[in-house]
């Protein structure tokens, strides 16, 4: 009788541990994160939309820009100091008038707005630098000049 017990307790040890084993295996892919849904591609105009781009400018310079400038070009948008989409569209209106611009009138602050907006700065605000579609310190001092004299 002895036998028959041990091997029934041997058995049955197995089948425990085959069972949690197996719940365990399980848990670790039932409980995994969900694959995340796919996204659609974001286009730059999904993002055009809402950026806003002040190039360093405080909120009351950017709203002098949108005040006394950019009315001139087609701007109609609120004076709220966030050059966003529809500013920088007037602005490439502008740029595309006299400094340049040759690019889309899209609102997207890319290099060759960049480079327009140098030029500008060259004859108007005390800009030193390269025209090289790069908005560093020396852009953003004299894009701030530019602002304080125009507001």
């Amino acid at each position: 009788m002895r036998p028959s017990v041990m091997t029934r307790s041997i058995v049955s040890a197995a089948a425990v541990a085959g069972l949690a084993i197996g719940t365990l295996a399980t848990a670790g892919t039932s409980f995994a994160a969900p694959a995340p849904a796919a996204q659609p591609a974001a286009s730059a105009d999904s993002f055009g939309i809402l950026a806003t781009n002040n190039l360093g400018l405080s909120t009351n310079q950017a709203k002098g820009i949108q005040r006394s400038w950019l009315p001139g070009w087609g701007y109609s948008g609120a004076v709220d100091g966030q050059l966003g989409t529809n500013s920088w569209k007037a602005i490439q209106r502008c740029l595309a008038a006299q400094y340049g611009y040759k690019d889309s009138i899209d609102g997207v602050v890319g290099p060759n707005t960049i480079k327009a907006l140098q030029r500008l700065l060259k004859k108007h605000a005390g800009y030193t630098g390269a025209i090289d579609g790069i908005a560093g310190p020396g852009t953003r001092a004299a894009w701030s000049n530019w602002a304080n004299y125009i507001g």
